[in-house]
């Protein structure tokens, strides 16, 4: 295993990003391809260090100090295979995961961490692009049971893909008019260029896997014929109800939720709307949400032609390294720049939004106050409020849970306090043969996460189903029963 020296001959390099008076032009990803000899050099940086925390810190425990050694010795198609049985889409967790196994990295003590999200990705993308990446892997056998998963993001693509392969019959149910969930309608094309998904989809319907869009479940389908025609049913529905700002003015026009703004604009670059009713062109827009998302929105404004772009935090600035509070293998507290955040615009820290003022009926500014976020709520500073003007407000506060009237309540599953659906160890819910996967059960986290619970549920399903096919022995007390 290994190049013994490889961490202390090479220096951590990542792929190149484009000019950003390029990339501010069109909607292509930001990032450039990446030299295979490089990408080679770069997995030789992962040392034999003996005890790996790096799988450990990646919640699909993908082993990847065995895949790095591939890579590094020019054996791909090895190294897809050892990705693939752990992960399901790495062409999309190395694009868009911020990199937990980077955090746990043991080179990361002292020195940059390996790149393993760079790898990852360069080994999706080199096992596609040669063919075998997406060869499609049916079922050898048929169970003749039935699955219905509901919701066609990472978690439900994740949890139908191990169904399929186990040989259940699977209809992923998607209520919006194409498949893919947040993938497709929240993640900018700039990050992830749609023929990335569709690609994947391709192959997952060459594994049997049908894909109904259009279709509410609990709406347009019934939550009586669900049960009837399917033998376990799979809600990976996401976390969807918007975390709300509670402010005076929260109504006027030009305020909008993030999702409603990046929505429509992934619309119309993928050829399915003529134009967005929400534009920042020209305008002074201020991004509530110092997230993922909130930068998803400023990289969408940029590209927008926006007159400027500005970013809350609520949180004070992190350190440019990583925080003591947050020592190795967790996550890091530290400041994190995105490729949108090059691209111009200003960020601000340490703020909190008092009120949004306009005049007839139109946002014309935000007030807000310094301060420092503690435990459920923010302690201002006096003396610090202050003005921004702005033509639009976008808020990306996040997601508190689940909203599908007509599904959850037809189901009759459990809600927890904080509104996720409460489910067991083997993510079954207080509903015999109805599971959860991914934000909708875990509340809202990283793709990762989702990929990796939307394989635990197609386990639990898989169990829950095997189990079913038996029936007991009258004679015998202790004969395995029917779930």
């Amino acid at each position: 295993m290994a190049d013994p020296s490889g961490f202390l001959k090479y220096g951590r390099q990542g792929p190149p990003r484009r000019p950003i008076p390029l990339r501010l032009k069109d909607w292509n990803e930001v990032y450039e391809p990446f030299d295979e000899q490089d990408t080679r050099i770069q997995a030789a940086r992962c040392m034999d260090c003996g005890i790996p925390f790096c799988h450990q810190g990646c919640p699909l425990g993908n082993i990847i100090p065995e895949w790095n050694d591939l890579v590094r010795t020019g054996k791909w198609a090895e190294a897809s295979d050892r990705l693939h049985a752990t992960n399901n889409f790495p062409e999309f967790t190395g694009r868009l995961c911020p990199a937990p196994c980077e955090a746990a990295c043991v080179l990361g003590i002292g020195d940059d961490p390996v790149s393993i999200k760079l790898v990852e990705q360069q080994i999706a993308d080199y096992a596609i692009g040669h063919g075998f990446g997406l060869t499609p892997r049916p079922a050898e056998l048929f169970t003749g049971r039935s699955v219905a998963v509901i919701g066609s993001g990472p978690a439900g693509l994740a949890a139908a893909q191990q169904l399929a392969r186990a040989g259940h019959a699977v209809t992923v149910f998607e209520r919006d008019q194409r498949i893919g969930g947040l993938m497709r309608y929240g993640i900018p094309e700039f990050k992830m260029d749609r023929a990335v998904l569709d690609r994947r989809l391709a192959q997952m319907e060459a594994e049997g896997v049908t894909f109904v869009a259009g279709c509410n479940v609990g709406v347009d389908l019934t939550v009586e014929r669900l049960q009837g025609d399917f033998d376990a049913v799979v809600i990976a529905t996401g976390s969807t109800v918007p975390r709300e700002l509670t402010v005076d003015g929260r109504h006027l026009d030009g305020v909008h939720l993030a999702m409603d703004y990046l929505v429509q604009q992934n619309q119309v670059c993928e050829g399915t709307r003529g134009a967005v009713d929400i534009s920042a062109e020209g305008k002074r827009v201020i991004i509530i949400g110092g997230g993922d998302t909130g930068a998803d929105c400023y990289g969408t404004a940029l590209r927008q032609n926006a007159a400027s772009v500005t970013q809350l935090d609520i949180h004070i600035m992190p350190p440019a390294t990583r925080d003591p509070s947050t020592p190795w293998p967790t996550y890091p507290l530290m400041l994190r720049i995105s490729a949108a955040h090059e691209e111009g615009g200003e960020r601000v820290f340490g703020v909190n939004s008092t009120a949004i003022e306009g005049e007839d009926g139109q946002v014309t500014g935000l007030h807000l106050v310094e301060g420092q976020r503690i435990p459920g709520g923010f302690i201002p500073t006096e003396g610090t409020d202050f003005h921004l003007d702005a033509d639009m407000i976008l808020i990306a506060l996040g997601f508190v849970g689940p909203d599908r009237p007509g599904l959850l309540d037809g189901l009759g599953v459990q809600l927890s306090p904080r509104g996720t659906i409460v489910r067991d160890a083997e993510y079954m819910t207080s509903v015999s043969g109805v599971f959860v996967a991914g934000d909708a059960g875990r509340g809202q986290s990283l793709i990762v996460w989702a990929i990796a619970e939307g394989r635990s549920a197609a386990a639990g399903v898989d169990a829950y189903l095997a189990g079913s096919s038996f029936l007991p022995d009258p004679l015998e007390p202790t004969a395995v029963a029917l779930r």
